[in-house]
């Protein structure tokens, strides 16, 4: 047995599935926040209250919800539309070059890779979908591939995009005043002036970033490339992905009403026009990042009902696409309690300070990177973990006198890279392909670890 079938076992071992994932690192927080981080003048049984107050509140946190909604649409909008005829053929088309396990890695993950600097929500569906379709491809034309690798490929999309023009904390710190309101109540702020804005030529388009990004699109899908040509072909076998079953016409003229065209194309321009009216207006305003997950949703929605022709066909492929949103439904609440565990017990201040402290002016971006891949291990949301580690970047970069730009980016790499380990972010690409997640992690890990020498390598030399 090569060390590569070794290391996958010892995957399917260990790894528990990732809903029993979830609820374990619930109980390891509540008892890490119970146990370490109880006020000096509170007792543990007030304290074990106001734990479980602010798990509760984390599970049912109105704008996290929301977010989770919208991740349910993105999965099965972009499904729906991965299962019309025209979208099946072009990504067939690019799958037919993917004609063995090391050529169809390699280009499943320079496409996640650029998706993913573009967009996060277009790599993580589009990846999942392109991956999917290559093993189909395999499987039409009898020859073998290592789907879980194909799978990982099409994942890497997810460790590259908080450094792309849709990473969360990039975007948030590029908009007027979001520091000031940020550091607001910071007393070793008082009377020190804030950049208003920390724009995009010193993130994304910063020397080092750009530095990264063809870092990341040269050697992660040669490495993909290498790693397939050792790859073991590795037996799969595929759930039904759709139905080509056509719809009869109905008796009544309000059945048949369902499977006339007009309707759904007549909703899918209506939808493009919208889409297409946002657009502009945020271009007219300065604002080019319009393309967020509710944007996603209406082209994807759009498309849909353009690409399948009638209502009818619409809804049986929202039918068919609807299952595999089950883990992202009972998950996520469960990640957002455990956010506000973590937010609101000062244990991502904990960890963050621990850092600093122990920082110097080269060091702090390595010690930042490292805190943040650790916060998002419990924390899986970019967003989310900027609203709290940011202030105290600010304060540490201000300090230490270091480029704020940078810091930022460090927190960026750092939020990303365990993405390769942490199923949170997986559970789309799980669901459409219907791997699990001990099938992918032995290859993620491997990602992570060249992306990894990649950005610290970065943050060192820049």
């Amino acid at each position: 047995m090569s060390f590569s079938q070794k290391f996958e076992r010892l995957f399917h071992n260990v790894l528990p599935s990732p809903f029993t994932l979830a609820v374990g690192l619930t109980f390891f927080v509540l008892l890490v926040a119970f146990l370490f981080f109880k006020p000096t003048d509170q007792g543990f049984l007030n304290h074990g209250v106001d734990i479980l107050v602010y798990w509760y509140r984390g599970i049912w946190n109105g704008p996290f919800l929301v977010f989770a909604y919208q991740m349910i649409l993105i999965l099965v909008l972009g499904h729906v539309l991965a299962l019309t005829k025209s979208a099946s053929l072009l990504i067939e088309k690019a799958a037919s070059y993917c004609t063995t396990t090391a050529r169809a890695a390699a280009i499943v993950t320079a496409f996640s890779v650029i998706l993913g600097l573009l967009n996060w929500g277009l790599a993580l569906i589009f990846g999942a979908i392109f991956a999917r379709k290559v093993a189909e491809y395999a499987t039409k034309k009898g020859f073998r591939i290592n789907y879980p690798l194909i799978a990982a490929s099409g994942y890497v999309g997810l460790m590259v995009f908080h450094g792309g023009i849709s990473g969360s904390s990039l975007i948030k710190v590029a908009e007027s005043g979001h520091l000031t309101n940020l550091m607001q109540g910071n007393a070793a702020f008082a009377g020190i002036v804030l950049p208003d804005i920390v724009g995009f030529s010193e993130t994304v388009f910063s020397p080092m970033n750009i530095s990264v990004a063809l870092a990341l699109v040269i050697i992660l899908p040669f490495s993909a490339y290498a790693l397939g040509k050792n790859a073991v072909p590795a037996p799969y076998q595929l759930k039904r992905f759709h139905s080509t079953a056509e719809t009869g016409m109905k008796s009544g003229w309000a059945e048949r009403f369902d499977d006339y065209q007009f309707p759904a194309l007549f909703l899918g321009f209506l939808a493009l026009m919208a889409a297409a009216i946002v657009a502009t207006n945020s271009i007219v305003n300065g604002n080019a990042n319009f393309v967020d997950p509710n944007f996603l949703n209406l082209i994807f929605l759009a498309f849909g009902l353009i690409g399948h022709g009638s209502l009818s066909k619409f809804a049986e492929a929202v039918g068919e696409a609807i299952t595999g949103a089950a883990g992202i439904l009972i998950q996520f609440p469960l990640y957002f309690g455990i956010m506000g565990v973590m937010q609101h017990s000062g244990i991502v201040s904990g960890i963050s300070e621990f850092f600093v402290s122990i920082s110097t002016a080269r060091t702090y971006p390595i010690f930042t990177f490292f805190s943040a891949g650790f916060i998002n291990i419990l924390v899986p949301s970019g967003g989310g973990q900027w609203m709290v580690q940011g202030p105290i970047i600010v304060e540490a970069s201000t300090k230490l006198g270091l480029p704020l730009g940078k810091s930022i980016l460090a927190m960026a790499y750092g939020d990303q890279i365990t993405n390769m380990i942490q199923p949170f972010w997986a559970l789309p690409l799980l669901s459409i392909t219907g791997l699990r997640a001990r099938d992918i992690l032995p290859y993620t890990l491997f990602f992570m670890i060249i992306g990894s020498v990649i950005f610290l390598t970065a943050l060192l030399f820049f």
